[in-house]
């Protein structure tokens, strides 16, 4: 932080900080309204993890419900965010209600951006659930259309790990969501993009954030803001360090944050400039599939097998939504190994979702996967008491005959049935025998789409200082505030669809301040 006067690089009215769907929300918003526009972004490449993101958006009451039939409202994400959170936060759940309609109604409005509803049942059974889900998605982007803006857009996980771009095909998902909001966004004419800035200070004048100091291959550059800093460049999931002091769970090389990235120096500044910060201990977990370079592969939509732990017996539903599968493998301790068993039923694949995909050839011949012709010979492999593993298994094909999990009641929600592959043949289609060998393990690690702790805000999204005062200019979206959920996951796309409308709500109110 560097307060006084100051010499500045450049002069804008808005500055964004990252440029995940959150940031770019706001910078199309401040464009949108006729505001001089720079997009900060540390890296080549714009997206951050909402590029690799399956683009989701929870925002309940729309236009695209509407569209789509389904009997949704406000007033019932009312009730099941008030029962799942109770009081807490109720002006920023109030806000993001409010706000979300017509937040849409503005972004359809532009001819780049259009979305469809798709079924993906709500996470938690509670007054309101949404058992189809809510949650809708971009349209596919053409690439041609971004033209130049093309090379700029994050590729896909697995691409994008291995150094590859983008294939040629349409862009879907996160991509589509990105190019959709950047194409937006340049079309107004007062939004900019500035890649290789590295934020690492505010800047403060007579108590107001008047701008960011950021370093660039040239060397460190001074950006001054006229109306306000949005921060929302992530939260702090790849740094070590930060994690430890705040106790989060799990690892910076099992988040799903793209590598070098969300590394906390934005929130660093934030907090060196009195901001205060709340659930820093949290997280946006789920289950890793343990790739053979010790990073780890998002897993859900698990449709065979069961989990066990050391012990050699389940600990959960392993049909969870992938937060609550987290959250119950955190409770066993982060390092307490934790290993998928399954069969040969689909030719030896895992038998669920991983982001990004894992080969079982490349798994098998690093160790990461391992494999026996008898459950005895498996437990061996993994550590495991091998009479517990082979009870666990004879335990749970007796529940696949009946149909019914009388440890877990996996299949008795509507989650749970919507991953089935149809491929049980017993009554209940999520539990699949495992009766084909030989058979498998793979070791599951604690990861996250990313931490959600973060700089306390309201429900303006400005930052407030530790005694709940705003923090003049400065304003926060996405992970790199506190979540209004609190430590609960509620839906597809709440992550994505709360960054947009606290970006939005943030550009609303710096926007009429300063008039």
């Amino acid at each position: 932080m560097r307060d006084g006067r100051q010499e500045w690089d450049a002069t804008h009215d808005v500055i964004v900080v990252g440029s995940g769907a959150g940031a770019l929300t706001g910078a199309l918003a401040a464009a949108g309204e006729g505001l001089d526009t720079v997009v900060l972004e540390r890296t080549a490449l714009l997206g951050g993890t909402s590029a690799y993101s399956g683009a989701a958006c929870w925002l309940p009451g729309t236009q695209v419900q509407e569209r789509a039939g389904l009997d949704d409202s406000t007033e019932a994400a009312r009730r099941y965010l008030r029962a799942l959170t109770g009081d807490a936060e109720a002006e920023r759940r109030e806000a993001f209600l409010r706000h979300a309609p017509e937040l849409v109604a503005r972004l359809e409005a532009d001819p780049a951006i259009a979305f469809e509803w798709r079924a993906f049942p709500d996470y938690v059974a509670a007054p309101g659930r949404m058992d189809a889900g809510r949650s809708f998605v971009p349209l596919d982007l053409a690439p041609g259309l971004l033209g130049e803006l093309l090379p700029l857009v994050r590729p896909a996980v697995d691409r994008d790990r291995a150094g590859l771009g983008h294939p040629d095909a349409p862009l879907s998902t996160g991509r589509a969501l990105i190019g959709r909001l950047l194409l937006a966004a340049t079309r107004t004419g007062n939004a900019r993009v500035r890649t290789g800035h590295r934020v690492t200070g505010l800047v403060t004048e007579e108590g107001r954030v008047t701008g960011v100091e950021a370093r660039t291959a040239h060397g460190t550059v001074r950006v001054r803001a006229r109306r306000g800093v949005l921060l929302a460049a992530g939260g702090f999931e790849g740094d070590d360090a930060l994690r430890t002091e705040h106790r989060v769970p799990g690892g910076a090389g099992w988040s799903m944050a793209p590598r070098g990235t969300n590394t906390g120096e934005v929130l660093r500044a934030a907090v060196e400039a009195g901001a205060g910060t709340a659930l820093m201990d949290e997280a946006w977990w789920c289950p890793g599939t343990e790739l053979p370079d010790s990073t780890a592969a998002f897993t859900l939509g698990l449709r065979g097998g069961l989990a066990v732990d050391g012990s050699g017996r389940r600990f959960a539903n392993e049909s969870l939504p992938y937060d609550r599968m987290g959250r119950a493998m955190a409770a066993r301790g982060a390092d307490t190994p934790v290993h998928l068993v399954f069969d040969s039923r689909e030719g030896g694949a895992l038998p669920a979702i991983t982001v990004p995909p894992a080969d079982p050839a490349r798994q098998l011949a690093a160790g990461a996967w391992v494999r026996a012709d008898s459950l005895s010979g498996l437990a061996a492999l993994i550590g495991v008491p091998a009479q517990a593993l082979t009870d666990t298994v004879a335990r749970f094909n007796g529940f696949a005959a009946t149909g019914r999990d009388e440890d877990h009641h996996r299949g008795e929600d509507p989650y749970d049935l919507f991953f089935a592959a149809g491929n049980a043949p017993g009554p209940n289609p999520c539990l699949v025998p495992l009766d084909r060998p030989p058979y498998y393990a793979a070791r599951l690690v604690l990861a996250d789409l990313g931490t959600k702790g973060g700089l306390r805000t309201d429900a303006h999204a400005r930052v407030l200082d530790r005694e709940g005062r705003p923090l003049p200019g400065l304003y926060a979206a996405g992970n790199t505030s506190a979540s209004f959920t609190g430590r609960v996951y509620p839906g597809p796309g709440v992550p994505l669809g709360s960054a947009m409308v606290f970006a939005s709500l943030a550009v609303r109110h710096l926007a009429r301040e300063g008039r």
